[in-house]
């Protein structure tokens, strides 16, 4: 179990911290001069290099990435207020992170960047060893401090309502406090976190309910609300067990978990492919064994943590209903009815944890993709499973996480547009969302950016290489003998 870190919070530690991250830095020569070829916009103005959609997490390290290769001009967006971007205090209600607490992440392996010298610049080293797990707020502060000794960029309240392609550039609508604006870019990279490429996922049985008395569990759920309420929750993952363990503690007077298996799984697949082979080399890999991989990890099911599952069991009015799926669910006068094999449960709200979909449709700000990037329901043949449905929809990205046309003749300026979050991982594995190969994700990314750059503009940059005439020698560091070879005697 983790521990409450202390209370005392030393500002002189982090000042230090930051000192000591300034220097490490410099002594890697950061940041390079920025070295991409600029573009006009056609507009009376430079077209930004990358435009990153998304200022969490994934953004903030790519970000970071791009700029240790010497790609300054970016801009980063995100349309939650500041402190808010991704799900760390906005729908994710766990109490801990799921990943151990020594990984990297996002710092890219500069040691003084890592979440652990952040802690102990705080708390001390006893403290770091006293420490469990990290508290899910404490990541998002966190981040927040990244950010922040990074100078990194991120306009906040900003939203992308539209992307299309204009001219070489690719457009941005975007808005801002309710107000249009337009912004032009060579790349764009969608770091749009879980829900980027679709939203959440309600299975069909729930789609009817009520919406006054259902909620995802993406939702922001008054659950003060549901104080003295009988809470349904449906689904068996580490989401549905935090939504269900935050009703309890709000006080609802009775909450039935259900889950579809007739058992919990007891291993977490996906933490045995934590390693760099399987982040270098999975991109490599042909699509029958990527999809073999991840299908595998998914079917097995990921636990739900011990931590959440003791979470639950303190409380008495709390009911894991296994191998019980809802076979049909609505509205029963004031209350919901759900069918299940085991018979009829009532109940006044129900929260549906069952995760997020892939499904580029679901997105009108993505409407120029949608009908026209390749998936992998288009590259490999899928069963009739729930799971394999799911995953085809995934899209088949390139190995710079760009999208690809679906048809031959297909439109050129997918190219220019990167995912970066979930719907990534069946192309390039858990490397654009989850913690623990952040960092392999986010440079291979940087890295493909700039040799794109510097490919599209290799002529300028051999005119550049002709006219460098910085000199090594001045001429006046030796003198010239001019006098003739002394003549060989001959031997008598």
């Amino acid at each position: 179990m983790s521990q409450e870190p202390p209370h005392s919070v030393s500002e002189t530690g982090l000042a230090r911290l930051a000192r000591r991250i300034a220097t490490d830095l410099d002594y890697l020569n950061y940041p390079p001069r920025n070295w991409v070829v600029p573009h006009d916009d056609g507009h009376g103005g430079q077209l930004v290099d990358v435009a990153i959609v998304g200022g969490g997490m994934c953004g903030l390290t790519l970000a970071f990435a791009l700029r240790r290769v010497g790609i300054g001009n970016i801009r980063l967006i995100d349309s939650q207020p500041d402190g808010q971007e991704g799900p760390w205090v906005t729908y994710a209600r766990m109490a801990t992170l799921r990943s151990p607490k020594h990984l990297v992440g996002p710092a890219l392996d500069l040691p003084s960047l890592t979440f652990r010298a952040w802690y102990e610049a705080q708390f001390g080293a006893d403290a770091w060893e006293d420490l469990g797990r990290i508290d899910r707020s404490m990541w998002m502060d966190y981040l927040r401090w990244y950010r922040r000794v990074l100078d990194l960029p991120v306009e906040n309240g900003v939203t992308m309502t539209a992307l299309a392609p204009e001219g070489a550039a690719i457009r941005l609508d975007i808005e801002r406090a309710g107000s249009p604006d337009v912004l032009r870019a060579r790349k764009v990279v969608l770091a749009t976190g879980r829900d980027g490429l679709g939203g959440p996922y309600t299975p069909a049985v729930a789609a009817g309910l009520p919406a006054d008395r259902c909620s995802h569990s993406a939702d922001d759920i008054d659950f003060a609300a549901l104080q003295g309420k009988r809470v349904a929750v449906l689904g068996g993952g580490a989401s549905a067990c935090d939504n269900a363990a935050v009703a309890l503690e709000a006080g609802a007077a009775e909450v039935r978990q259900f889950v579809r298996r007739d058992d919990l799984p007891r291993v977490n697949k996906s933490k045995g492919a934590v390693y760099a082979g399987y982040a270098l080399a999975f991109p490599e890999l042909d699509d029958a064994w990527r999809w073999r991989f991840l299908h595998y990890v998914l079917d097995q099911q990921v636990p739900p943590p011990r931590e959440s599952m003791l979470r639950l069991t303190r409380h008495a009015n709390y009911h894991l209903q296994l191998g019980c799926p809802w076979r049909r669910a609505g509205a029963d006068g004031d209350s919901i009815a759900i069918d299940t094999p085991r018979g009829v449960f009532h109940a006044d709200h129900a929260i549906i944890g069952t995760g997020f979909d892939v499904d580029i449709g679901r997105r009108p700000e993505l409407a120029a993709l949608a009908d026209r990037v390749l998936l992998w329901q288009d590259r490999i043949a899928i069963d009739d499973g729930e799971l394999s449905r799911q995953f085809g929809r995934f899209p088949y990205l390139g190995s710079d996480f760009a999208f690809l046309p679906r048809a031959s003749d297909g439109p050129g300026w997918l190219a220019n547009v990167h995912c970066f979050n979930y719907a990534a991982t069946l192309s390039h594995g858990p490397v654009s969302g989850d913690i623990p190969l952040l960092g392999f994700g986010a440079e291979r990314l940087a890295r493909a950016v700039a040799a794109s750059f510097f490919d599209a503009d290799k002529q300028a940059h051999f005119a550049a290489l002709q006219a460098f005439d910085e000199p090594e020698l001045l001429g006046d560091e030796w003198t010239v003998d001019d006098a003739d070879p002394p003549q060989r005697q001959q031997q008598s």
